[in-house]
C-alpha cells in the first residue's frame, strides 16, 4: 500500500507516468499483473490465474522496495528524455507487455507445481494452459508495439532508431522469445508442457 501511495504522489508532484525509474517500474509492473489477473479471473473463474497474479505482484512490490533502498526514488530525468507523451504511451505499453511475460512464467511454473506434487485434473491443465496462451499474446503485441514507439522516441530523441544498448536488446529479446513460443505452438513444435515450460524461460 506505500509504494502504492507513494506512486500516486510522485505522479501528483513531477506531472508525469510513474514509469520514470526501475523503482516506479517495477511497481507499475505489479499493477499490471494484477490487472491482467482480474482479467484473467473474469474468463476462467477457477481463481489460479487470481491466485498466481497476486504472488506475482507480490513479489514484484518486494522487488520495488529493495530498489527503493538504493538511492532516489524521485531523480530528475534527462531533459532528452523528459517527454510525458512518451512516457505516456512506449513506457507504459512496453510495460504492460513486461508485465504479461512475467505472469505467463508465474503461470507456467504454477502449472509444474501443480502437475510435479500431484496428478492434477485436465480441466485445470486446460484452463492454465489458455491462460497463458492469452497472456503470451498479449505480451507479444504489447512488447512489440512498445518496442517500435521505443524506437520512434529515440529516432526523435538520438537521431536513431535503434542503438543496440541493454534496454532495446532485452526488449527485442522478449518480443523474440513470445513470438518463438507462439510459432512454436503453432506448428506443432511444442505441446502443452512444452508451452508451459517456455514460458516459464521468458521470465
Amino acid at each position: 500500500i506505500f509504494h502504492t501511495l507513494g506512486i500516486l504522489a510522485r505522479m501528483i508532484i513531477q506531472g508525469r507516468p510513474p514509469v520514470t525509474n526501475l523503482y516506479s517500474s517495477a511497481v507499475v509492473v505489479g499493477w499490471g499483473i494484477v490487472a491482467l489477473g482480474l482479467l484473467l479471473h473474469r474468463l476462467f473463474p477457477n481463481k489460479i490465474g487470481l491466485l498466481v497474479s497476486a504472488i506475482s505482484g507480490w513479489i514484484t512490490l518486494i522487488i520495488a522496495h529493495h530498489l527503493s533502498l538504493h538511492g532516489d526514488t524521485l531523480e530528475m530525468m534527462q531533459a532528452v528524455l523528459d517527454s510525458n507523451f512518451w512516457l505516456a504511451t512506449h513506457v507504459i505499453i512496453i510495460t504492460l507487455g513486461y508485465s504479461g511475460t512475467f505472469l505467463a512464467g508465474a503461470l507456467g511454473i504454477a502449472y509444474v507445481l501443480m502437475n510435479g506434487f500431484k496428478k492434477t485434473i485436465g480441466s485445470i491443465n486446460q484452463s492454465l494452459y489458455k491462460m497463458c496462451f492469452g497472456i503470451i499474446c498479449f505480451s507479444l503485441l504489447f512488447s512489440f508495439i512498445g518496442t517500435v514507439l521505443g524506437g520512434i522516441w529515440a529516432d526523435q530523441s538520438w537521431g536513431r532508431f535503434w542503438g543496440w544498448d541493454p534496454k532495446e536488446n532485452g526488449a527485442l529479446l522478449i518480443v523474440i522469445w513470445n513470438a518463438i513460443i507462439l510459432h512454436a505452438r503453432l506448428d506443432g513444435t511444442i505441446h502443452e508442457r512444452g508451452f508451459m515450460c517456455a514460458a516459464i524461460f521468458g521470465n
